[in-house]
This record gives C-alpha cells, structure tokens and sequence, in this order.
C-alpha cells in the first residue's frame, strides 16, 4: 500500500499515521516496523515513534489479507444529539456528560457518532481515514460535558485541524478545582503524555508532548470545604490536559476519580468540567463563528451548595 500523508496527520508517530490510514491496531503496525515493512520515501522506518510529515510517501507491505476496509460505526437514532449549529460544512454539539464522542475499546456502540450519522449521514466519509471518528476535529472525555465541533466535508475537516494546530480556535472551560488557588490568573506549561506506570492516565512528563493551560479564579469558596471556580483557556489540546495540568498543581478537578479530586463532602458523579465556549473561523466563510453553553444542571446544582 502506498499513501501520502494528509496535513491532518501532519507531526504524528509514523505508527499512528499508518494505524489510520490502514485500519490495523498500532500493535500490528510496530510489528510492521520491526520487520522492516515500513517505508517513507526510500527508507525503511526503523523506530514507530517516528513523526511524519505533511506530504511525506509511506509505503506500507500489508500482511495477507490486512488493510481491508473498517465499515466504520452504524447510525443509531436512539442516542440523542443536541446540535447547538449546523450549515453545510460544520455542526457544533452541545455534549452532556457521560456519552463517550466515538467507538474505541470497550464502547463499539452509543457513541456521539452514531447518533450523528443518524441525522448526519454524510459524515461516514470524513475524517482522515478514521472509520471509527468521522469528521470529529477534537474530542471531549466521556465526563466533560459542553461544546465540540464536527466537520462535514473533507476540506472543511482539514481547515479546522489546521485550525487547532495553529491555535486559532478558542477552547474555554469551566471547572471546579479542590482547594484555594490564590493567584488571580496563572499559566501552566508542562508537557503531557502516557503515565509510566499506569499508561490509561495521562501525566506531567519530560517526555510528553507540549501543553498549556491558562487559568483565572472566577469564585474561591471555603464550605463544606475549600474549593475554587476557574475558567480554563486550552492553547494546546492533550488528552486529559485540564485534568492532568490541574491536579500536578495540587487543585484536581472535583469529582475526578482518576486524578485525586474526589472529595466525600461534595457529590458529583463526574468531574466537574465543561466546555462553556468554542469559537474558530468558519473554513468556507472565514467568518469567526462563536458559541456558547450555560453549566448543565448537576453542576449549576453543587455550585449552589457552596459558601
């Protein structure tokens, strides 16, 4: 098989980039590195952590029988979908808490897609060459609720993808941190990347990739216990960042069971984050397109029992 990598993939491991294009599990394709199997130009790629490059020519010797095309997910119409914005390059959802964006292990159905394909169903040929993930740009985890854009042309896909590496779309988060921050505003920069131990956590580490997340103290309260409300600016876009970047300053997000912010006296069966604002620049307009999205109501709920 031979391919050319799309700008999308730009800067990505080698060994995702030919996961995507290929279908076959990042494990079949670090074998494929290792048997020499894999080539971009005219040399064989010797490491799977290799990054590529817009443009670059991958050449991939498929196992027998490998390569076969993913059907990709089926559209459900009992998974409901609130659409906040839809034209026919775009939609903006509105995500409630608990519904996981696309298919991956342990969730093959119920996902956010195939609720979108139920309405949407000219998504199923966007994305990349990501079956599972038609025309979804970013992700939000499957406790965070709020805003999240999806494209519905190829080009539109690729434009907002250039858009987040350029950092021109504006990702602002609210959320409730364990403790007092006192510093009025504040800026972390760490990079982030698969924990050590524990490679389904993310974690602040030497060797993960850039992430920055600007802060500012909206409300501190001190009953039941000391808590802080802070409205959160992404500027680079990892898994887990706000989550991950929150707890190494020692103020988890409340209700994060992974990252240490459970706390018995406030009751929250999710962490408390949600995606309050999205803005970016329409790809065929170029018209700078901004939405909004008020606190769901568990969250509207434990903030009224604060003092």
């Amino acid at each position: 098989m031979k391919a050319v990598v799309p700008g999308a993939l730009d800067g990505e491991r080698v060994d995702r980039a030919v996961a995507v294009l290929t279908g076959l599990p990042r494990s079949e394709v670090a074998s494929l590195v290792a048997g020499g199997a894999i080539r971009i130009g005219d040399a064989p790629v010797s490491s799977r952590s290799r990054r590529v490059a817009e443009g670059d020519e991958l050449e991939v010797v498929l196992p027998e029988g490998a390569g076969a095309p993913d059907p990709g997910p089926e559209a459900d119409s009992s998974v409901e979908v609130a659409v906040v914005h839809e034209d026919g390059d775009l939609i903006v959802v509105d995500k409630p808490a608990g519904l996981v964006v696309h298919a991956g292990a342990g969730h093959r159905t119920g996902t956010l897609v195939h609720g979108l394909l139920a309405r949407f169903p000219d998504l199923a040929a966007i994305g990349a060459g990501e079956a599972a993930r038609p025309g979804i740009v970013h992700r939000l985890d499957k406790g965070t609720s709020g805003l999240l854009v999806v494209a519905r042309t190829a080009s539109a896909y690729e434009d907002l993808v250039e858009q987040l590496r350029r950092r021109a779309v504006e990702r602002v988060y609210v959320t409730l941190v364990c403790g007092r921050v006192d510093a009025p505003a504040g800026l972390i920069d760490a990079p982030v990347g698969r924990g050590v131990r524990d490679p389904t956590r993310m974690a602040v580490t030497a060797g993960g990739k850039e992430a920055r997340t600007r802060y500012r103290v909206e409300a501190r309260f001190s009953e039941p216990v000391p808590v802080s409300l802070l409205e959160c600016r992404l500027e680079t876009g990892r898994t887990h960042q706000v989550r991950v970047h929150l707890a190494a300053i020692g103020h988890p997000v409340v209700g994060d069971t992974r990252y240490r912010g459970v706390r018995t006296q406030l009751v929250l069966g999710r962490p408390f984050l949600h995606a309050t604002r999205l803005s970016f620049d329409h790809p065929t307009t170029g018209e700078r397109l901004a939405f909004s999205s008020p606190l769901p109501d568990d969250l509207q709920t434990l903030l009224s029992e604060l003092r």
